[in-house]
């Protein structure tokens, strides 16, 4: 499993990566392997406000439906609009062209409540 150490993690496999006071997010290689092919991204709507911890998007497999829990509160500045017509860019890329959404965080500290890539590790191989 491919897990940046750049990143922040959460325990529901979401990362996180502090861009210049804003936060850029998507699911981990572990999750997108979990899940299966993703078929459909439900994509937050710019300035949408999220709570950290609360779900504020869906992603649909094959498998099932997962909802995206927000790692930091603030608001939606940015959100992945090619995963409309190809949600598959989060099974192919989840680091890169996969990515979810921008949140222009209210205090981009509470990354630091995260997991580092080294508990994300242990996590996963638990």
């Amino acid at each position: 499993m491919n897990v940046p150490d750049d990143l922040r993690y959460s325990k529901d496999h979401e990362w996180a990566r502090l861009e210049n006071g804003r936060v850029r997010i998507g699911i981990t290689d572990y999750a997108q392997d979990a899940l299966g092919d993703v078929v459909f991204v439900q994509i937050p709507d710019v300035g949408t406000r999220v709570e950290q911890g609360d779900s504020f998007s869906e992603i649909e497999s094959t498998k099932s439906v997962s909802d995206i829990y927000a790692p930091v509160s603030g608001t939606i500045a940015e959100a992945n609009m090619e995963l409309s017509d190809a949600p598959q860019r989060v099974n192919e890329d989840p680091y890169g062209d996969g990515w979810l959404a921008v949140i222009d965080a209210d205090e981009p500290s509470q990354l630091d409540q995260l997991l580092d890539a080294d508990a994300y590790r242990a996590l996963i191989e638990g």
